[in-house]
């Protein structure tokens, strides 16, 4: 009995699979649209989109062409082909505006942009036309079923910018070596990061970080410029510690704090 119906299995393939080849190869574009339909909705992907490549031309204008555009652009998605599902989704989006379909293409558009969003270390062109993609979006469908995964999807796009503008300035602050240039681009690189993401999760020790390069800044400083550059990092401690008076940094903070006291006392009694 097993045996009859493992040979059963092989004659269904098979037959399925002659079926198949006897539409890709045909010169009938209905068996070719039907054969597409049928291996869509079996969800096998590839084969669908194989077919459909064949038949999308010739049925533009007719009314089968929605039907066949929404599942020729959904077949690239579920093969994980994002940036031609992005493109294809567009191209049914703008064609078919008034389209049942057109909610779901157009987050799924612009949610392919976010599949091909790198790792923060990475250039981050793809993550900003997310970013863009999803914001359009939100605008035009502000009541959607999929507004919360777009809201989900944007607050982690804009975490992964926020993680690598905080790592370019921390990065200045490792790299630099007794050069005032290096520390003043630190200093910046931390005042725009703070600027750009008020609410960041890294505030702290953005702010740390900018202390510590103002602090070597200041104590490494010639004779001129040392006193105003010490006043700035002391500033900069004094907001440290009335953020952050119980911080992990506080001790590193505090003990800059005096070294640049006693190298201000220095200074001034030397006047």
């Amino acid at each position: 009995m097993k045996q009859l119906v493992y040979l059963l299995v092989i004659f269904v393939a098979f037959s399925s699979c002659s079926e198949y080849q006897r539409a890709l190869k045909s010169e009938n574009i209905k068996d070719k649209f039907d054969m597409g339909t049928k291996m869509f909705e079996a969800g096998k992907w590839a084969k669908a989109n194989k077919i459909f490549q064949q038949v999308v031309p010739n049925y533009a204008g007719k009314p089968q062409a929605e039907k066949l555009m929404y599942m020729y652009a959904m077949t690239f998605y579920e093969m994980k082909s994002y940036l031609e599902a992005g493109y294809q989704m567009g191209r049914f989006e703008r064609s078919y505006p008034k389209s049942e379909k057109v909610e779901e293409i157009a987050f799924l558009a612009a949610k392919s942009y976010y599949h091909v969003s790198p790792v923060y270390s990475k250039e981050q062109q793809e993550t900003v036309e997310a970013l863009e993609k999803l914001q359009l979006f939100i605008n035009k469908y502000p009541d959607s079923e999929y507004l919360p995964q777009a809201n989900a999807i944007i607050k982690e796009l804009d975490f992964k910018l926020e993680k690598k503008a905080f790592e370019i300035a921390k990065q200045y602050n490792k790299i630099a070596y007794f050069e005032s240039s290096d520390y003043e681009a630190a200093i910046k690189a931390f005042d725009n990061f703070l600027a750009d993401f008020p609410g960041t999760s890294f505030r702290e020790e953005a702010m740390f970080y900018r202390l510590d390069s103002a602090y070597k800044l200041g104590v490494n400083s010639v004779v001129t410029k040392k006193e105003t550059r010490l006043n700035t990092a002391i500033n900069y401690y004094n907001s440290f510690k009335q953020f952050y008076p119980n911080s992990e940094f506080i001790e590193d903070a505090n003990k800059m704090k005096e070294e640049m006291t006693e190298a201000l006392k220095a200074i001034n009694s030397q006047s």
